[in-house]
């Protein structure tokens, strides 16, 4: 079946009731895209990983240290409240704070994403609004998965629709099924990205094929794809992505940056010479060992990682033994 049927069939009684009202305007379904994205999001944006002290306190010196390294790194901005900002474990006040504290370290030609997506819709509303006071410049909100056998394609159009016209900053979707277990359909995101207050996709999914249908249909929107994995980020670009939010910038954010050089300058073969280099060590701190281990490989690299919020529990020894070898298999270490 042709994608637009798909979409036009299960999608259309709950579009034709909505009517984007973004911030400040008003605007039809139907209404033609503007001349060019408002926010341009090529580049690297590391997620930050969150630091807390042995007591598991947030710790605001350690972040302002890890910014402070971070500055002469060339990335187009920071991500914080995602996943690898162990965002479920913070309070509220925790991540209100946190965004606060690096929106004042950030320079303002820096981009500052943050997590602001919540279970209910209402909640999202809420968070979104106050991460845009403490200074986020974009909100990234994640599918709503408690309830995800009722997350049907209508039901997140309407959540995100909602969360867009009420917020006062650029919205971007975030897909993570192997946290969430809950992939945005492809639909949705096609009708989502027609939104005057969504900016684009952070897609953490790694289906390559997907990402270059999103870029193919949303060429005549203000629409931008992000790769949510160093893993993949090359061919990513090669499929038209605009940049990559990648856990692995925390720990190699010069050569995430070199290779989104090399493929902006079209120089493929060093690029993908690079790229075959950072697979097996994004693997290592996103699917092997997670957080636990990313924390860890950043202390590696000159970086406070420190302990994770339990549960999420330390390396074993020979856990750490892997993860070293890992990196000096490829030449990091």
């Amino acid at each position: 079946m042709a994608l637009s049927t798909r979409l036009a069939s299960p999608l259309r009684p709950a579009l034709a009731a909505l009517r984007w009202a973004a911030p400040g305007q008003h605007r039809g379904f139907s209404a033609p895209p503007g001349p060019g994205h408002t926010l341009d999001l090529r580049g690297i944006f590391p997620p930050l990983a969150t630091p807390f002290s042995p007591t598991q306190e947030v710790d605001y010196a350690q972040l302002e240290g890890n910014l402070c390294r971070y500055a002469s790194i060339p990335f187009r901005g920071l991500v914080v409240l995602g996943s690898n900002g162990e965002y479920p474990y913070l309070a509220p006040c925790e991540r209100l704070e946190v965004v606060s504290c690096v929106r004042r370290a950030l320079p303002r030609d820096r981009l500052l994403l943050a997590g602001s997506g919540c279970e209910s819709t209402q909640a999202t509303i809420e968070l979104t609004g106050s991460m845009a006071e403490a200074g986020a410049d974009v909100a990234l909100v994640v599918t709503p998965c408690y309830y995800r056998g009722a997350m049907t394609s209508a039901a997140l159009v309407q959540h995100y629709t909602e969360v867009a016209n009420a917020s006062p900053i650029p919205v971007v979707l975030y897909s993570v099924p192997a946290n969430t277990g809950l992939d945005l359909p492809l639909e949705a995101v096609l009708a989502l990205a027609q939104h005057p207050n969504i900016l684009g996709i952070k897609d953490s999914g790694g289906d390559i094929t997907r990402m270059g249908l999103m870029v193919h249909k949303t060429r005549q929107e203000d629409f931008q794809v992000l790769a949510g994995s160093a893993g993949f980020l090359l061919a990513s670009y090669a499929l038209g992505a605009s940049g990559g939010v990648c856990a692995l910038a925390n720990v190699l954010g010069a050569p995430l940056c070199q290779l989104d050089r090399l493929c902006r300058e079209g120089r493929w073969q060093e690029a993908r010479d690079l790229q075959h280099r950072l697979i097996e060590p994004n693997m290592a701190v996103t699917r092997w060992f997670g957080i636990p281990g990313l924390k860890k490989a950043m202390e590696w690299f000159g970086y406070y990682g420190g302990p994770c919020r339990a549960p999420l529990a330390p390396l074993s020894p020979p856990q750490v033994e892997e993860l070293r070898g890992t990196f000096s298999a490829n030449g990091w270490l």
